[in-house]
C-alpha cells in the first residue's frame, strides 16, 4: 500500500486492517520525503519514489506467489508506474483518487499560475496549506482529521509546491506509458474530489491495455475516500476485487 502526497502510512491503516482481518498480509510503507524529517520533502525526487516502490515490490515478489497493489493519490500514481514495468507479475491493482492532475475544486483561484511557479526556484519557497475540507465531505470525520493533523506521524499540514512539481513530473512519465498496463485494475474516484478531478482516473481507464478493468465514481465523498461517507463501500469493493483475482482463494474453496 502506498499513501498519498505529504501523507503517511497512517492514512492507509483502517483500510489495511480491514484487508488483514479478511485474510491478506498487508504492507504499508512510508515514501521517501515523508515521515520523521519533514524537511526531506523539499529535496525528494519522483525517481526516488519510483526506485523505493520498485524495491519494496521486488521484496514481496520474492516472498509471495501473489502480490496486489493499492494506493491513494500519489500512491495510486506509483502503483500505476509499477504496473507499467511489472504488469505480468502483479495480480491486480486498486487505485484510489488517482492524482495525475491537480485540478480539484479546492485549489486556490490562482492555480493557473502554478505551472509558472513549478518550473522556477519559487517552488522551493511556497507551500499550499492543508485546509478545509481536508479531503473529506463527512463533517464529523473532517473535524477529527483537523485535530489529528498536528501529529507528526499522521502527515504534513501543508503541500510544498516542490512536492507538487515532483508529483506532476511522475504523472508525465506514467501517462506516457499507460498502454504498458495489462494488469486487472479497479479504479475508484470521487465525483467531487477536491484535489484532483475524475479526469485523472478516466485517463488511466481509457488508455491502459487491461481487458479486466472497472471504474467506480463515488457520489458522496471527496479526495480521502478511505475516510469519507462511502469508506465501507470502498473497503468492500477492494476486498471483492482482491478475492476475485486471487488463485489462493480458489484453491481454498
Amino acid at each position: 500500500m502506498f499513501h498519498g502526497l505529504t501523507g503517511s502510512p497512517f492514512e492507509m491503516k483502517k483500510y489495511g486492517d480491514f484487508l488483514f482481518k479478511n485474510g491478506f498480509d498487508v504492507y504499508g510503507v512510508c515514501l521517501p520525503g515523508h515521515g520523521e524529517f519533514q524537511s526531506e520533502i523539499y529535496t525528494v525526487t519522483y525517481q526516488q519514489w519510483i526506485d523505493f516502490a520498485e524495491n519494496k515490490l521486488i521484496e514481496l515478489l520474492d516472498k509471495y506467489e501473489e502480490v496486489f497493489l493499492s494506493g491513494l493519490c500519489l500512491g495510486a500514481v506509483l502503483s500505476t508506474a509499477l504496473a507499467e514495468k511489472f504488469s505480468n507479475k502483479i495480480k491486480g491493482i486498486v487505485l484510489l483518487s488517482t492524482t495525475l492532475y491537480l485540478d480539484g475544486w479546492r485549489l486556490p483561484w490562482y492555480k493557473f499560475l502554478m505551472p509558472l511557479g513549478l518550473h522556477t526556484i519559487f517552488r522551493y519557497f511556497y507551500t499550499y496549506p492543508e485546509c478545509e475540507p481536508y479531503g473529506v465531505k463527512n463533517e464529523r470525520t473532517r473535524a477529527s482529521i483537523k485535530r489529528i493533523l498536528a501529529k507528526p506521524d499522521v502527515g504534513m499540514d501543508n503541500f510544498p509546491m516542490c512536492a507538487f512539481h515532483e508529483l506532476l513530473e511522475l504523472s508525465k512519465v506514467v501517462r506516457s506509458n499507460l498502454k504498458e498496463v495489462f494488469t486487472p485494475i479497479l479504479i475508484i474516484h470521487a465525483k467531487e474530489d477536491d484535489l484532483t478531478s475524475i479526469k485523472s482516473s478516466y485517463e488511466v481507464y481509457n488508455n491502459i491495455s487491461s481487458k479486466d478493468k472497472e471504474i467506480i465514481i463515488l457520489e458522496n465523498s471527496y479526495h480521502m475516500v478511505l475516510y469519507d461517507n462511502e469508506k465501507d463501500f470502498v473497503f468492500n469493493k477492494a476486498l471483492d476485487f482482491f478475492n476475485t483475482h486471487s488463485n489462493f482463494l480458489e484453491a481454498v474453496l
